[in-house]
């Protein structure tokens, strides 16, 4: 399609919900896959962890609440508005989360977002899930820039981004509220060519 202005689209309507969401393979086994209604229980657990609360600003109710999070998930991949993988080992055991949101395929950005389960942090994976995501969302989807945000009081986002390749563009003042008051955001982003 191409907008009034005369510029096409960076991605064509259709490209996500014509298929499925692939399942894209990470090192040791893991594995970026769709999320389960059988991962409710996994989702709910995320959503008590007080450092996941903290920085990732969800709540989760009940196992019902949490099922109903997950059918969302496969709506706003048929809407094309989303798309979040479970970071899984093998045999389908859920250690985290990662995606994009914000998903724009005529403008060709969107936002990656994570977040790890206790015993998966420390080792890396963060780093390797937001590269893996990073290459799918602008090598295969064909999306031109990602951004991964983050408070200025999470130097492990930071950690994070810059290993994954994402350049520190800026700080937004005031940017999100949490429960403790108003954070900063530190802006990185990819772009695609970028080296990884």
């Amino acid at each position: 399609m191409i907008s009034s202005a005369g510029i096409p689209d960076v991605v064509p309507a259709g490209r996500m919900a014509d298929g499925g969401q692939p399942v894209l393979d990470l090192a040791e086994g893991l594995e970026l896959r769709p999320w389960h209604p059988d991962d409710a229980g996994v989702l709910l657990g995320a959503a008590r962890d007080p450092s996941i609360r903290q920085w990732n600003l969800f709540t989760v109710a009940d196992h019902a609440d949490a099922r109903q999070r997950i059918a969302r998930m496969h709506e706003r991949w048929r809407g094309e508005t989303g798309a979040v993988w479970a970071i899984a080992r093998p045999g389908g055991v859920v250690i985290g989360l990662i995606g994009l949101n914000d998903i724009d395929l005529a403008g060709g950005a969107a936002e990656l977002v994570y977040w790890l389960l206790p015993e998966a942090r420390g080792a890396g994976l963060a780093v390797t899930a937001t590269r893996r995501l990073a290459r799918w969302a602008l090598d295969d989807l064909g999306l031109h820039r990602l951004r991964l945000c983050h408070s200025t009081r999470n130097p492990a986002s930071c950690r994070v981004a810059e290993k994954a390749g994402f350049t520190a563009e800026g700080t937004m003042r005031g940017a999100l509220l949490h429960a403790d008051g108003w954070h900063d955001q530190h802006l990185h982003a990819r772009v695609a060519g970028d080296p990884e």
